[in-house]
């Protein structure tokens, strides 16, 4: 199946796949959930977000409960690049923080991510949005909520799609109620 796109204001789309939205019916949330944010804005991104998906689950450390539509977006910060591809991914996985901060940083290594230099054009971003319902603060490596998801559109607009996941309810009310959202 190709891509459909459903919406072109200013260049900004939403994006629906076959693997974009996507949702799993079994799960249990007794062992809370983890969101993470993934973009992209050099070579084909939208094909390298279904490789990623094989390779999450080829790994075998987390189970994708759900996916969000993908949001072609324009980039902020250096603004002479691409537009970027933004989508995210609700999983579950026994790994512990840090370690799943560092099991990212090795997928972004096998999808051929490079930092140049901050808000550089990217390959693969793997951002860890939220982790459960816990408040991390290992700076710098990682803190978690993510310090600016609430500010960017390339986290809003696809999160409106998996605001119903019950377990996501659960943190999204936790982080409402440890004041990181209004």
């Amino acid at each position: 199946m190709g891509f459909l796109y459903l919406k072109n204001r200013d260049k900004t789309q939403i994006i629906k796949s076959r693997n974009f939205p996507f949702y799993t019916k079994k799960y249990d949330c007794k062992n809370g959930v983890i969101l993470i944010g993934v973009g992209g804005n050099l070579g084909d991104t939208k094909r390298r977000f279904n490789r990623l998906l094989l390779k999450l689950k080829r790994d075998g450390f987390l189970k994708i409960i759900a996916t969000s539509v993908i949001y072609k977006n324009p980039p902020f910060g250096y603004l002479e690049q691409p537009f970027f591809y933004n989508t995210l991914l609700l999983v579950q996985s026994n790994l512990k923080p840090l370690e799943l901060l560092r099991y990212t940083q090795r997928v972004e290594k096998y999808f051929k991510r490079e930092r140049e230099f901050k808000n550089s054009p990217r390959t693969l971003d793997l951002d860890i949005i939220f982790y459960k319902d816990k408040s991390i603060n290992k700076a710098p490596k990682l803190i978690v909520p993510h310090p600016f998801w609430s500010k960017r559109d390339s986290v809003l607009i696809p999160l409106k799609v998996l605001k119903g996941n019950r377990c996501l309810k659960r943190v999204l009310l936790h982080q409402r109620q440890t004041k990181h959202i209004n």
